[in-house]
């Protein structure tokens, strides 16, 4: 018990020093990037916010519910609106994820489903993905499957398996 305890603690700990990564905690896994997702979404005639992504994405992935909104308020890393940053986020759960490995995390947390973050510049979300990649690959236990289509990062939970998590991937894809 005491070596289950120590190691919740440190997960914890883990995951106060990763708060400038995204929800509560995380790493991942290469991020891939489409020029033609760039495009499509340079197209678009309305600027893609990370709800109409998640609107998008939902139609593919029909196990994804959103759960939440950032705001300004709301933002625990204090990034929307920042130079460089995201200009909007939300978050999301998914149903094949087992209640079972979800103790312990909170609404809005990336283990719990994931996150889409939509940046004004697709160099920003490459740059976005490679730090959350930097910051925690040296944490297994925190891992999360990052994607990067144009602007969009779409970040998924490390409880699902390479299969599910690459669902997202395509559908990102067919992002405009």
């Amino acid at each position: 018990m005491h070596h289950t305890r120590t190691t919740v603690l440190s997960a914890a700990a883990a995951v106060l020093l990763l708060a400038g990564c995204g929800s509560s905690a995380s790493t991942s896994t290469p991020a891939a990037s489409s020029p033609a997702a760039a495009q499509s979404s340079t197209a678009a005639s309305t600027p893609l916010t990370a709800t109409t992504a998640f609107t998008g994405l939902a139609k593919t992935v029909t196990t994804a519910r959103l759960t939440g909104t950032v705001t300004a308020a709301n933002d625990s890393n204090h990034l929307l609106g920042r130079p460089n940053q995201y200009t909007s986020k939300i978050t999301f759960a998914d149903s094949r994820i087992a209640k079972a490995d979800t103790s312990g995390f909170s609404k809005g947390d990336v283990e719990l489903g994931g996150a889409i973050e939509v940046f004004s510049d697709p160099a920003d979300a490459t740059a976005r993905a490679k730090y959350i990649q930097a910051v925690t690959k040296s944490m297994p236990a925190l891992t999360e499957y990052d994607y990067v289509h144009g602007s969009t990062v779409v970040r998924v939970s490390r409880f699902l398996t390479p299969k599910q998590a690459g669902e997202y991937e395509t559908a990102a894809g067919k992002l405009g």
